[in-house]
């Protein structure tokens, strides 16, 4: 098992590399759900945080009932990176902000200005329509192809965890 600190770096920068990611879900029935989602990924050297920014959907209603996400990052070949995790909305202000804010001030093509690109709702981190969850990973894995070498395949897991 690899330790988060040598790990974390190393997906971040794959995740914010390859932006956008398949994101899935447990419906109301017990169904996958997948879609194709933009997280935001901070590494504080402790903790890794991701936020999603999105509008009031379906996905948000799974979520309430089974607050778990698979993000799946993949270039098509050499690299892919995983992180499993616990999803809880963020609907304090500050928090709204902060990711509103951390969107801003990535480069493109990760970062952007949520006010700009039209969605419905999104006039500001405060309005209504714009919607903020956190995830905290409790698996995270990074695969990498090593021409030459092979796969290397790095998985850290949360203390408790076992799958």
């Amino acid at each position: 098992m690899t330790d988060l600190d040598t790990l974390a770096p190393d997906f971040v920068e794959a995740a914010h590399t390859l932006v956008y990611c398949s994101v899935s879900t447990v419906d109301r029935a017990g169904r996958p759900r997948s879609r194709v989602m933009h997280p935001i990924w901070e590494w504080d050297g402790r903790r890794l945080t991701g936020w999603l920014a999105s509008t009031p959907s379906p996905k948000m209603a799974h979520l309430a009932g089974r607050p778990y996400v698979s993000c799946a990052y993949h270039d098509g070949w050499a690299v892919a990176v995983v992180a499993d995790s616990r999803i809880e909305p963020v609907t304090d202000d500050a928090g709204r902000t902060h990711v509103w804010e951390l969107f801003r001030a990535a480069p493109p093509l990760l970062g952007f200005d949520p006010g700009a690109i039209g969605v419905p709702g999104w006039d500001a981190p405060t309005a209504p329509g714009f919607v903020v969850a956190r995830m905290d990973p409790w698996r995270v894995q990074v695969r990498r192809v090593q021409p030459g070498v092979g796969v290397e395949l790095r998985t850290w897991r949360a203390a408790g965890e076992s799958s």
